[in-house]
């Protein structure tokens, strides 16, 4: 038999896993065009799919982007999202199937799929396709997305692929003034849960100025590249991402240097999203490094406070950790592990 013309390979994907990412390349290599389909009704599926779930739904623009990504090496790999209301009437697969010949424009020979009971739907559906079944004991990725729903995707961080590791990624954000042990608390958090940080940009951005005198228009331009870092680490990341600082912090240096809160600031600290915010108290020895100038134990209270404030105004809750060294790391290891709902590390 010649090989196979035109393929459809379709679900919704709440999550993509590696299960589906072996159904799809066994496919590709059997036909001379495979199309990828993800298929959602959003308001179904926060309903039906995530309602007991300790995920969020996932929107279907995401979906697309990640199966797009695992593809963009596959020239012949097509993928396409259509909208397919869920009522529970065979009718939806109809309207489905309808919309599916639309997008892909061309008859298609081949219909695959991981289920045995969609070979009744898919020979009234496309008659003149064969229905292929690739794996459906699931024996070379033994996972499912209800599974992944039920349980969270870090309890099978290893069945999700490269390209969607990094959605489900928690983050974990360390703030609080000049001088209180950000940077140590970030690193010995990244290597103690084998994982991926993002230093304080701030340093970084007039290290390679060669001075540390500062200019209004600096704040925004070490937010925006924080922003940045933070995204290519999340690629790097193991289930967590430490953070040290972020655009409120930087507000707050705005203020401290410049004497001025910029909006542009606050619009990035909107589009932030952390899991979990640990506010670390100015209640260690502050240790002149030759760039900081806020040592008198007074200022540093007021800095400490407006910094709060800050957070306080845009509605963040935030774990508050104070005393040695030893019992902030023990703190926050303790915070860490809640997260991730377990008992120690």
């Amino acid at each position: 038999m010649g090989k196979r013309k035109i393929g459809m390979y379709g679900g919704k994907f709440l999550p993509v896993h590696m299960g589906h990412v072996y159904a799809m390349i066994k496919a590709s290599t059997m036909v001379e065009e495979l199309h990828v389909i993800v298929s959602y009704d959003e308001e179904y599926e926060k309903k039906h799919y995530f309602h007991h779930s300790p995920m969020a739904p996932i929107p279907y623009k995401m979906r697309l982007r990640w199966w797009k990504q695992i593809t963009k090496d596959l020239p012949h790999v097509h993928v396409h999202a259509i909208y397919e209301p869920q009522t529970g009437q065979f009718s939806d697969w109809e309207l489905g199937a309808e919309r599916i010949k639309e997008v892909i424009g061309k008859p298609i020979d081949t219909v695959f799929s991981s289920e045995d009971a969609y070979g009744e739907y898919f020979a009234k559906l496309y008659p003149d396709a064969e229905h292929v079944i690739i794996d459906s004991a699931r024996k070379a990725y033994p996972i499912s997305a209800t599974k992944i729903r039920a349980e969270g995707a870090l309890a099978h961080w290893g069945m999700l692929p490269k390209a969607v590791q990094p959605y489900f990624v928690k983050k974990v954000v360390v703030v609080g003034t000049e001088s209180c042990g950000k940077s140590t608390l970030v690193k010995n958090l990244a290597t103690l849960f084998n994982t991926a940080h993002v230093e304080e940009w701030g340093r970084t951005y007039y290290e390679r100025l060669g001075t540390y005198e500062t200019l209004e228009s600096d704040f925004p331009d070490i937010a925006f590249e924080h922003q940045y870092q933070i995204k290519e680490q999340l690629k790097k990341a193991n289930k967590l991402l430490f953070i040290d600082t972020e655009a409120l912090v930087t507000q707050f240096f705005s203020i401290a240097y410049e004497g001025k809160t910029q909006p542009v600031l606050h619009e990035i600290a909107k589009l932030q999203q952390f899991d979990l915010w640990l506010f670390l108290e100015p209640d260690v020895d502050w240790v002149d490094d030759g760039t900081r100038i806020f040592g008198e134990k007074q200022v540093r209270q007021t800095n400490n406070s407006i910094l709060k404030s800050l957070l306080e105004e845009a509605g963040i809750h935030t774990i508050s950790i104070s005393g040695n060294y030893e019992k902030r790391l023990e703190k926050a290891v303790e915070e860490v592990n809640k997260l991730l709902g377990i008992n120690g590390l």
